[in-house]
């Protein structure tokens, strides 16, 4: 079973979203997950307007529940996205396992190859930034999806 794991900084908006819609569009073959770099949400429900706009998109992510990232995530998942620099530097540097360092990739260089392109944080903004990071988690999640499902072929 191939394991990849979403991560943003809280937990609350977009890795919570990139897992429930690469979930969407994986069979049970799969392992979708989702954890935070900082832990201010431990145990928390994602932000009601994430919940929201995966609803718009008939995509429950309500019953999600906020983690940290863990050393034990590097041996556990195949593959590690974070959805900015910030994210992946904060993961890189809990390792210095090269093996770790390739699973762990910024999410929209699957939809824009090489272009370090990064998923802005929707927090502080209002509904329309969930939208569009919705989008952006959405065309990078279909390329993730084909890419897996060709190589479990």
């Amino acid at each position: 079973m191939t394991k990849i794991l979403m991560v943003c900084l809280g937990n609350i908006c977009r890795s919570p979203l990139a897992e429930g819609l690469l979930k969407s569009k994986l069979n049970s073959n799969f392992t979708v997950d989702s954890a935070g770099t900082a832990n201010y949400h431990t145990g928390k429900a994602p932000d009601k307007r994430s919940i929201a706009i995966a609803k718009k998109n008939k995509i429950d992510i309500s019953n999600l529940k906020a983690r940290s990232f863990k050393t034990t995530d590097f041996d556990s998942f195949d593959y590690i996205y974070v959805m900015d620099k910030s994210n992946y530097n904060n993961i890189i540097a809990l390792t210095d396992n090269p093996l770790h360092h390739q699973k762990v990739r910024l999410i929209l260089n699957e939809a824009y190859p090489n272009k370090n392109q990064e998923v802005p944080d929707p927090y502080y903004g209002g509904n329309d930034g969930f939208t569009s990071v919705y989008n952006m988690l959405d065309i990078a999640c279909t390329k993730i999806a084909s890419k897996l499902t060709q190589e479990n072929i």
